[in-house]
């Protein structure tokens, strides 16, 4: 039975850190790999990236797995929650082994940030090492295969997509050769996920499963949302965040390669994308449960299903999220403006 969601992939667990009120709009989102870590590689197309360990993802150096993957809110700042995701994975001695000493280890906890400061009124509210420990004890305490909450929970909790409220969105397929592929994503990007003359969003239309809102609520929708704009008057600093999953059996090598034409998903839901201030940035991660068949071409199957997916992700990540309106700023929710269509 699946879940249509990252956790379809088997060995991964969700957890979210979700920090609300007293000036906070904002929280962390972990991928927790299975013992013993998965494949890891990523791809950063965004002209603002704020990242983590990024590098080590490289295919020409020696890292080769990854125990966790942290997204997270706060800017740079929010950085600090992988410190926390480090520290319970050393207590349990999961890691690189550098050391005689089964317990010397450093685990591998690469990080991406998401632009939020502020939007709960208090622009020094962020998540630190202890909404790191708080997101990878709730992955790690996860059913196997449980559904992935999803909308304004842990990193997309003060999540902005255009200018409706952004959060996160999860997807997943089975192919015909059995092989799992699966996304998931914070959308909060500075494009715009919606079109204007429509009122549907992109993600929709390429997905081919359009119904058109009727011209008086699209108008109604338009009118509110210039009206938020114009009361907010906030830079757009955003960045969209992803992590393609599978259980095929890759090299670091071909998971960069899913990594980064996964950022095709991004660029079909959001318009304009990859801009100097987003920080778009896609992780991939394999488990290697599956063999991958030895022909070349095997692995456009899972290229093309991931871009997919994360655009899928995207459409479910907007429509999941709530409407915020606080000293922080207002953003209408997808729902609120155009119903559950």
């Amino acid at each position: 039975m699946t879940v249509d969601a990252l956790t379809d992939v088997t060995g991964l667990r969700v957890g979210h850190a979700t920090l609300r009120g007293d000036g906070r709009l904002t929280g962390t989102t972990v991928v927790l790999a299975p013992e013993g870590g998965a494949v890891a590689a990523v791809d950063v197309r965004g002209g603002g990236p704020g990242t983590k360990e990024t590098d080590a993802l490289d295919p020409r150096n020696l890292v080769q797995r990854a125990e966790a993957i942290v997204l997270t809110g706060g800017s740079a700042y929010g950085l600090d929650a992988a410190s926390g995701v480090m520290a319970w994975l050393e207590e349990r001695g999961r890691g690189v082994r550098v050391g005689p000493d089964p317990a010397h280890v450093v685990p591998v906890v690469p990080a991406a940030c998401i632009f939020d400061l502020g939007r709960g009124g208090d622009f020094r509210a962020r998540p630190d090492a202890a909404a790191g420990r708080a997101a990878v004890e709730e992955a790690a305490a996860s059913a196997p295969g449980a559904p992935v909450r999803e909308g304004c929970v842990g990193a997309g909790t003060g999540a902005v997509a255009g200018g409706l409220k952004g959060g996160v969105g999860s997807a997943s397929t089975v192919l015909d050769s059995g092989i799992t592929v699966a996304a998931l994503v914070v959308a909060n990007a500075a494009g715009e996920v919606l079109d204007p003359e429509t009122g549907v969003l992109y993600g929709e239309l390429f997905q081919g499963r359009v119904e058109y809102p009727e011209e008086r609520v699209h108008e109604a929708a338009r009118r509110r949302l210039a009206e938020a704009a114009a009361q907010n008057g906030l830079p757009p600093l955003n960045t969209t965040l992803a992590v393609v999953a599978t259980d095929a059996e890759l090299s670091k090598a071909q998971a960069q390669k899913l990594a980064g034409t996964a950022h095709d998903g991004i660029a079909r839901a959001v318009r304009p994308v990859h801009l100097l201030h987003d920080g778009d940035t896609v992780f991939a991660l394999a488990t290697g449960a599956r063999p991958l068949d030895a022909s070349p071409l095997a692995l456009n199957e899972i290229l093309a299903a991931g871009a997919d997916l994360v655009t899928r992700a995207i459409v479910r990540a907007v429509r999941a999220a709530e409407p915020v309106a606080g000293p922080g700023g207002v953003w209408p929710s997808y729902r609120e403006l155009y119903g559950t269509r």
